[in-house]
């Protein structure tokens, strides 16, 4: 009874107490972002109009699934879609590198600085095009860049395309180039195996193999990855994605057909296995169990505009979450393959800042 009554008074006095007192502590987020790369009024006009072209180029150029796929990639070759010709380097070299399957080699593309330096090292670059476009011969002027900015051996990996090659073809010749590397790339190239990098799903297979490496290569350790608008999730689930309909290159009905090809009659859940969505890898598991202690400094770029947006704020948050480095960069407006529109100002920016963040790592490598 004392007792009650005693609560009841303190309780009452504690009650008008904090109704009086201001409350004037300010609490922190332990997420940051930028939310001005997120308001449209910070769209500019470039942007806006390299936008515009590519909804025209997607909404009315040829379809793969409608022409077949042999057909479109002849057409792309002789220039005959809305996307520029190839252009191949008389530099660039060709190559291959050892399958896991008996009887066969996995094709790669090669560009050394053209100023005949000893090289610094290697970087393995898995080329985008939603694992059933593009080949590794179409980044000659990426290779380039890389090689000559750098001091980097280029090397563009010519993985299976589907629908002919689904699950899991890529991903075991991504895996077998990057091990590869891992082993004779000193002997072979003067240099170590330094960056995996790859765009959208190269992205995905770039991932992949880095995590592959921490399994098979455990006392190896990467200078770091570049992963502009991965694709993380083939269950093709997440809010950006799912609610996109705009023909920006890709929506979720686009990415759809892809999915057809690359992971035909998987089911939701068998999409989301680690080895298939690297989004759904235990990362934290992963370190625990590597001789190096931590997963390499990964730079992921991606538009606003891009259905893959959730896809780049999910596995870099876990990249961060697992104790890795995760440098973000989001770009106002801009949409899938953004990177690729030359002279657009956003573009130049995400490549200026690609080439420092793998000067940077070079540099704080031994």
């Amino acid at each position: 009874m004392i007792f009650s009554s005693l609560y009841s008074h303190y309780s009452s006095r504690k009650l008008i107490i904090d109704l009086q007192t201001p409350f004037t502590m300010s609490i922190k987020s332990d997420i940051t972002l930028d939310i001005s790369k997120f308001r449209p009024e910070n769209v500019t006009e470039s942007t806006k109009k390299a936008a515009a072209l590519l909804e025209n180029i997607t909404t009315n150029g040829p379809r793969w699934w409608e022409v077949g796929i042999e057909k479109y990639r002849e057409m792309r070759e002789l220039g005959q879609t809305p996307l520029p010709k190839p252009v191949y380097l008389p530099e660039a070299l060709d190559g291959s590198v050892p399958s896991r399957d008996a009887g066969r080699e996995v094709p790669i593309r090669i560009y050394k600085p053209d100023n005949g330096r000893p090289s610094k090292g290697v970087l393995l670059h898995f080329h985008g095009g939603g694992f059933v476009l593009a080949t590794h011969k179409h980044s000659d002027g990426s290779l380039r860049e890389y090689a000559n900015k750098c001091q980097l051996t280029a090397v563009s990996v010519g993985y299976r395309l589907a629908p002919e090659h689904p699950y899991p073809a890529a991903m075991h010749d991504a895996v077998d180039a990057a091990e590869y590397m891992v082993d004779h790339a000193m002997e072979v190239y003067g240099g170590p195996l330094r960056f995996l990098a790859g765009e959208s799903a190269g992205a995905c297979l770039a991932v992949l193999s880095a995590l592959q490496l921490m399994r098979s290569r455990l006392s190896y350790k990467l200078s770091g990855l570049v992963l502009p608008y991965g694709l993380f999730d083939l269950a093709l689930g997440l809010p950006t994605v799912a609610a996109s309909t705009k023909p920006l290159m890709i929506n979720l009905a686009i990415l759809e057909r892809y999915n057809s090809a690359y992971v035909p009659g998987m089911s939701t859940a068998e999409r989301k296995h680690p080895f298939v969505s690297p989004l759904y890898e235990e990362l934290q598991t992963l370190v625990a169990g590597s001789s190096t202690g931590s997963l390499p400094p990964a730079l992921f770029l991606c538009g606003t505009e891009d259905p893959l947006l959730d896809d780049t704020i999910l596995m870099s948050s876990k990249w961060s979450i697992a104790g890795g480095e995760a440098i973000v960069k989001f770009y106002p407006g801009a949409t899938h393959g953004f990177t690729v529109f030359p002279g657009l100002p956003v573009a130049e920016e995400a490549n200026a800042v690609t080439l420092e963040f793998m000067q940077t790592k070079l540099s704080d490598s031994p």
